[in-house]
């Protein structure tokens, strides 16, 4: 049994840790409020410019001259996952689920006979997917020397992955993050992001439907061309927003969890520390007593 000092000690430790996690609580609640507004501030636009360009893309279709980002370069040998993970721990199995999302991802892929690799951003994704494809990490973008990253940081992403595509490095690229839903719940998802999906379920509208007749100017296939490279920035831009939401809310909530538990420590510290106490005092009555009555 542990002595008294101790006990002591370890009530001690645990308090200041329980101080160190309320304290964490409340500052990544008072960031989570602006970053799920960030968050769903921009989800509208991203649903726009893909209403738009499924519109645009319906119009063009499979054409010879479709653009390379929509209709890719004739092979779906070569894929490329873009995982999206935290740059900070202490969010619970934030990373640990977008990790098994993607290396779910990439064994199905396999499965299929297809060659994978990887793209990290983020730092803490990193060592489980390397411990175990330490030959098939592409390459990985660094967000943590920044405080929170913005557009800048997602065209930064955006430009060197459209270069691999033009280079030919890879033939199509899905992006992995999570989706902020609550502080309590943050869903990793797997999308297609290279080359840019078509809408499903999109079909013509059918002659004398009394739809109104849309004209682009300069055209469809010219405006895909310069309306599809902003797609892929909005959708990690997007990405990154999510990320940072779902960090924070995971963090509140691992945060509050660790608080929680610090707390019942602590109780059941103090019960072990009186009763070892007065377990202490009273063995010192009875050696009293005795020694009285042996005189």
């Amino acid at each position: 049994m542990a002595s008294l000092k101790e006990l002591k000690g370890r009530i001690k430790s645990v308090k200041s840790t329980q101080k160190i996690t309320k304290a964490k609580q409340m500052v990544a609640a008072a960031k989570l409020r602006r970053a799920q507004e960030a968050a769903e501030a921009a989800r509208p636009y991203a649903e726009r410019l893909n209403a738009v360009m499924a519109s645009l893309a319906s119009k063009v279709g499979g054409s010879d001259s479709a653009p390379k980002l929509l209709a890719g370069n004739g092979s779906d040998q070569r894929h490329l996952l873009v995982v999206v993970n935290t740059d900070k721990g202490l969010c619970g199995g934030l990373n640990a689920n977008i990790v098994k999302e993607a290396l779910k991802k990439a064994t199905s892929l396999r499965e299929k006979g297809k060659d994978v690799q990887f793209y990290l951003v983020g730092r803490k994704g990193r060592a489980p997917i390397k411990r175990n494809n330490a030959d098939a990490i592409a390459k990985h973008f660094d967000t943590s020397n920044v405080r929170t990253p913005g557009f800048d940081e997602a065209e930064a992403i955006a430009s060197e992955l459209l270069e691999m595509f033009e280079a030919g490095k890879f033939d199509v690229a899905h992006l992995v993050y999570p989706i902020f839903k609550s502080a309590l719940a943050q869903d990793p998802t797997t999308q297609q992001l290279i080359p840019v999906p078509a809408a499903e379920g999109e079909a013509k509208p059918a002659s004398g439907s009394g739809d109104a007749l849309v004209e682009y100017e300069p055209g469809e296939e010219e405006i895909l061309e310069a309306l599809l490279p902003r797609y892929v920035r909005t959708q990690l831009f997007g990405a990154l927003l999510e990320r940072e939401a779902s960090e924070q809310g995971a963090s509140m909530t691992a945060m509050d969890n660790a608080t929680r538990n610090a707390g019942d420590l602590i109780k059941n510290l103090n019960i072990q520390y009186n009763r070892s106490r007065q377990a202490a005092i009273t063995t010192e009555l009875i050696e009293i007593i005795a020694g009285a009555e042996a005189l």
